[in-house]
């Protein structure tokens, strides 16, 4: 395993980082920082420590112990690196995301990490979650996270369905990180954020609570190069909540509960012609269009970790998402500017089951088993004002209404077995058998093979190396069976009828990789990976709503190589990113009826860029605790441009932005803490493009955020 922390943490989480790659998975000690908060010296023993510290510990411990991660690239950003970040943890979870390697910008919150469209599995203390229908990018807020990480490459057999990269996202402890905070963040684009966190131990419980209220003139990017945007306002709710209870020295009880409310108005675009008429109306000022879209998603896990001995452990858990999207057109103006305007409504309700054990057999070897099933209800409701097409194919002005609804249950299972097997002391191998189920639109299923070795070379030298078939579902809930034939003769008719249903990605994956550490504070890194795809899955917006459509190439291949490196002493970290990636796909054999013929034909007869193809991105950063309560940072991205054109046979212009902010405590005559912050994104005003509107499966134009100034005020409680 290679593990990169990016961290301003001292020495101790460093070693411990080093240590892990190829060691034996083994509870490991107490931090030097839950000590230090339980209100203990260094030097005396955990047996002094409170007991609902030493098994939160205990519990977050045997999480890590049950998550297998060798053969896999992990990057870790944790709490202080969080909060250090220009913008801190007032930006969204998809912003510090950018700072880890190989992770390109999109628009609408969307990433894409080593080539991929999505397939990012996001887990909350251990447990996946089905994925929501706008991506978690926006759901979760970086404030209620004690840590961030990030898996790639040849994943161990532990992990299915999503496995382009894993999310892991550990919540915040009210034993591990007492206290609480009240604030407000705001600036630049009409942005307002005021926040809460309640952090504490209440009758036993282990309690953890966030809630967050964003309103701000830019929810979506800016369909032009202006700093503002016309109709883009955005409200904004996010709220967290974690509770866990010791119910014996063996068994441990946890739940977690959350919600993201986000209602967005869609950028208008100024000089649109008019191109129908409709109710009357042949001309219309396109930015009077009242647009708008609502995302809803609320999610909540149960865990219960249960110790049967010191060598077998269990996690069990229970899990349920609700995800809904609606858009809402302004009727008029679109139909008269696009020839049709659709009200558009997705949903879908999961809940599942999850388990993982593991079973210390012996020193040399470590058994993993585990069990996943979800059942998922999904509903869509498409209603579409079009304009009926006369003898001539002349449009006339007799707008109707073509409804079209429908509903699915699906089912997802997976059973995987994994032996972790210490060969030598310094060489590891894990091996394992995972079988993969879907029951949706399409039934299939899967046997993959894992395989991944670690070998510590020396004791500053980490090589990894993995093979992983993977079983990729499409996303459930933005599958529709639309109503293609009711169109035809309007100005709405599909290119065509031809409709393939989407078929789940099937991948054999290889990823290789080294660290290096150099002079004890310098760690170097470099990773390669390819992947050969059967159905590659990718995502398009077709229409207004952001809503995607998945489809399929036939035939796809990815790869690339990852360069890395960070610099960490306890007052300061530098790191910086550099990736290399391509990805291609070939024969479009899924939705075809979105494509135009000319693309299609062309994508037929030969490999095509995907339209979130980035050949080179780029990644930097400084955090620096520069004196007593004082902390500057900087943070830098680089994109040589996402693809556009033709079938995505062009590309847009480079670009890179820089970030800039310094926080300082400070205690008030009220005795609180206090911490003001001040951060500058994009500071030399750089005015670039994310998209053009071209490409295949590529929506409206969107240009990144100008220069925006913002500070916060906010007390420790």
């Amino acid at each position: 395993m290679r593990r990169q922390i990016i961290t301003g943490a001292g020495a101790a989480a460093a070693a411990f980082a080093l240590g892990a790659a190829g060691a034996a998975a083994q509870t490991p000690p107490l931090s030097a920082a839950t000590i230090a908060q339980a209100g203990a010296a260094p030097g005396e023993t955990v047996a002094t420590l409170p007991d609902v510290v030493v098994e939160a510990e205990r519990a977050r411990a045997l999480r890590q112990s049950i998550l297998a991660r060798f053969g896999a690239r992990e990057t870790v950003v944790d709490r202080s690196t969080i909060d250090g970040l220009p913008g801190g943890a007032n930006q969204p979870l998809n912003q510090v995301l950018l700072q880890t390697p190989g992770v390109v910008q999109d628009g609408f919150g969307d990433i894409h990490i080593r080539g991929e469209h999505r397939n990012l599995q996001y887990r909350l203390n251990g447990v996946a979650l089905p994925e929501a229908i706008g991506g978690f990018g926006q759901v979760f807020q970086p404030r209620a996270f004690s840590s961030v990480s990030v898996l790639t490459g040849a994943l161990p057999a532990q992990f299915g369905f999503r496995t382009n990269a894993v999310i892991e996202l550990e919540t915040r402890s009210g034993a591990l990180d007492p206290g609480g905070s009240a604030g407000v963040y705001g600036g630049s684009r009409g942005l307002f954020q005021p926040h809460l966190t309640y952090s504490d131990v209440v009758d036993g419980w282990d309690v953890f609570a966030t809630g967050t209220w964003i309103r701000s003139n830019m929810g979506i990017e800016n369909p032009a190069p202006t700093r503002s945007a016309l109709n883009d306002r955005t409200y904004q709710t996010h709220g967290l909540g974690y509770a866990a209870r010791q119910l014996s020295d063996a068994t441990r009880l946890a739940f977690i509960a959350g919600t993201a409310l986000n209602d967005f108005r869609i950028p208008n675009r100024e000089g649109v012609p008019p191109q129908f008429s409709a109710f009357g109306q042949s001309d219309i000022d396109s930015t009077t269009l009242r647009s708008r879209q609502w995302e809803r998603t609320w999610y909540g896990v149960a865990s219960l970790q249960h110790r049967f001995t010191d060598n077998l452990e269990l996690q069990s858990s229970v899990f349920t998402r609700y995800t809904s999207t609606s858009y809402t057109p302004s009727t008029a103006g679109e139909l008269i500017l696009n020839g049709v305007a659709s009200s558009s409504f997705r949903s879908g309700t999961a809940i599942g089951t999850q388990s993982d054990l593991v079973w210390r057999v012996h020193p040399q070897h470590t058994i993993r088993a585990g069990v996943q099933a979800t059942g998922e209800r999904a509903r869509f409701r498409n209603a579409s004002y079009t304009l009926p097409l006369d003898a001539n194919g002349d449009p006339v002005d007799d707008p109707f209404v073509i409804d079209n609804r429908g509903g699915r249950t699906g089912w997802l299972y997976g059973v995987y077995v994994q032996d972790e097997w210490r060969v030598t002391g310094r060489l590891t191998l894990n091996f394992g058998l995972r079988w993969d189920q879907m029951v949706q639109y399409v039934t299939a299923g899967q046997v993959s093979p894992r395989l991944n070795l670690v070998w510590r070379a020396t004791d500053s030298t980490v090589v990894h190396a993995g093979y992983a078939r993977t079983f990729t579902p499409p996303q459930f809930e933005l599958v529709t069976t639309p109503a293609l034939a009711a169109f035809e003769n309007t100005t709405n008719a599909p290119f065509s009828l031809a409709n393939g249903l989407p078929r789940p990605e099937r991948a054999n994956r290889f990823d290789i990789g080294v660290s290096q550490r150099l002079f004890g504070n310098l760690t170097l890194g470099i990773d390669a990976y390819y992947k050969d795809v059967q159905d590659l899955l990718d995502f398009g917006q077709f229409g207004n709503a952001i809503i995607f459509t998945p489809f399929n190439y036939s035939r796809g291949k990815v790869y690339g190589v990852e360069f890395s490196g960070n610099w960490r002493t306890d007052r300061l970290l530098v790191y910086a990113n550099l990736a290399i990636s391509r990805a291609m796909g070939r024969n479009i054999n899924s939705a075809q009826y979105n494509f135009e013929p000319d693309e299609l034909a062309y994508a037929a007869s030969k490999y095509v860029r995907t339209d979130h193809d980035q050949m080179y991105t780029g990644s930097a950063g400084a955090i620096w605790n520069a004196w007593r309560g004082a902390r500057l940072s900087a943070s830098m991205l680089y994109g040589n441009g996402l693809r556009a054109g033709f079938a995505n046979s062009e590309k847009l212009s480079p670009y890179a932005t820089l970030n800039l902010g310094v926080q300082q405590d400070f205690v008030l005559p009220d005795r609180g803490v206090w911490t003001a912050r001040f951060d500058i994104v994009n500071i030399t005003d750089t005015r670039y493009q994310l998209r053009d509107g071209t490409g295949i499966g590529v929506g409206a134009p969107q240009f990144g955020w100008r220069r925006g100034l913002f500070v916060g005020l906010s007390r420790a409680i």
